[in-house]
């Protein structure tokens, strides 16, 4: 069996809902073989963010040279790079190794509203990391940040996704479920829109959607799927994920990342 990889370059939610853990559940999931490089140790729970500690660059960049010097990468997931310097620490090693598949998934602000991203940090996002991002995955909160697009219906959706490509993303995943009038998701390849339906599952466990998306898409692409199947897929998978959500705290609990997927 000819097991594919995938890398997450990402912060550790010590709550084991997000982050890296999150990603490596979800990459196990889809019978890929997870790695990581770990950018940020957080003290986190099911209610809150309260602590961060950024690792040095210089760890950061062995973390990934190590694995793609001797392991063969099939996608990589970025997710929470709160500084300017780790952000110019991993564009650094994409150029080095140049990975074939590579999604980016924009964190700024935690679900209980702790920012992640310093504010010097987003314009380093998007001059330096955003152009080597095949598959960019925003929330409408971020994507208003990256492009100064006010976004209240499917016509700012678009009209945000086609900045973002210009400005060089290879393709946009626009999530729609912060859209008063729908949960449906875009993605653009810089040709063509692929409308995603969605809906909106009651209950409170959705800690970890946003990583548990960008890592399923990693691994769909890894297994040989073409993007907007990978996209499709994963949306599925994280729908039926909250549904099986677990109550393990006080707060916004995480998904049940094991469901039966294959």
């Amino acid at each position: 069996m000819d097991m594919k990889h995938a890398l997450s370059i990402a912060g550790s939610d010590s709550g084991g809902g997000a982050g890296i853990q999150a990603d490596l559940k979800t990459m196990a999931a889809h019978r890929v073989f997870g790695m990581s490089a770990i950018v940020a140790v957080t003290a986190q729970n099911t209610q809150t963010v309260s602590a961060v500690h950024d690792l040095p660059p210089e760890m950061v960049r062995a973390q990934i040279d190590a694995v793609f010097s001797d392991i063969r990468v099939d996608a990589v997931k970025i997710g929470m790079l709160s500084s300017q310097v780790l952000i110019s620490a991993v564009a650094e090693c994409l150029c080095r190794w140049r990975p074939v598949f590579t999604v980016l998934d924009p964190v700024m602000i935690s679900k209980s509203g702790c920012a992640l991203l310093k504010p010097d940090a987003v314009a380093a996002l998007r001059k330096e990391l955003l152009p080597l991002a095949h598959l960019l995955t925003p929330n409408i909160p971020e994507a208003e940040v990256l492009t100064g697009v006010k976004i209240t219906d499917r016509g700012g959706m678009q009209k945000a996704a086609e900045a973002l490509v210009e400005a060089g993303a290879g393709a946009v995943l626009m999530k729609g479920g912060h859209c008063s009038e729908h949960a449906d998701d875009l993605l653009f390849d810089g040709q063509q829109n692929f409308w995603f339906k969605g809906e909106r599952i009651p209950g409170r466990n959705t800690h970890g959607t946003g990583c548990t998306l960008s890592s399923a898409i990693a691994a769909n692409v890894a297994n040989g799927c073409a993007l907007p199947e990978a996209c499709l897929r994963a949306k599925e998978y994280v729908r039926r994920a909250i549904a099986a959500g677990l109550d393990i705290g006080n707060g916004c609990g995480p998904l049940h990342h094991f469901v039966d997927w294959y």
